[in-house]
C-alpha cells in the first residue's frame, strides 16, 4: 500500500511550479494515492511466457530519401512572395 502525504503533493506542485491551497492537494493525495495502488496491482498478475507488446496496428512509418529537387522557382522569387524576410531567409513571428 502506498502512501503519499500532502507534503508530497505540495512538494510535486512545487516543482510543477503550481500554486495549490490544501483541499485541492487533499484531493490531489487521494486521487494519486488511488492511481498507485491500481498501478500496484498489475504486480500481482502473471505474465510469465507473455511477450512484451510494443505496437498492435501493424502500421509502419514511410520514410523517403531526402532528396533535393530541382525547381524552376527561384530563391529570390520565392523570397518576393513572402510577407517579410531577413537575410536572404523567410522571416515569421516568434511562436514561443
Amino acid at each position: 500500500m502506498s502512501t503519499i502525504t500532502n507534503d508530497d503533493v505540495r512538494h510535486l506542485a512545487h516543482l510543477s511550479s503550481l500554486q495549490m491551497p490544501d483541499v485541492e492537494a487533499e484531493s490531489l493525495r487521494a486521487d494519486i494515492e488511488k492511481i498507485i495502488n491500481y498501478i500496484n496491482k498489475l504486480d500481482e498478475l502473471d505474465t510469465d511466457g507473455v511477450e512484451p507488446t510494443y505496437q498492435v496496428t501493424g502500421l509502419q512509418n514511410v520514410w523517403r530519401d531526402d532528396e533535393i529537387i530541382d525547381s524552376s522557382v527561384s530563391r529570390r522569387q520565392l523570397l518576393a512572395l513572402a510577407a517579410e524576410q531577413s537575410d536572404n531567409c523567410v522571416k515569421v513571428p516568434k511562436v514561443l
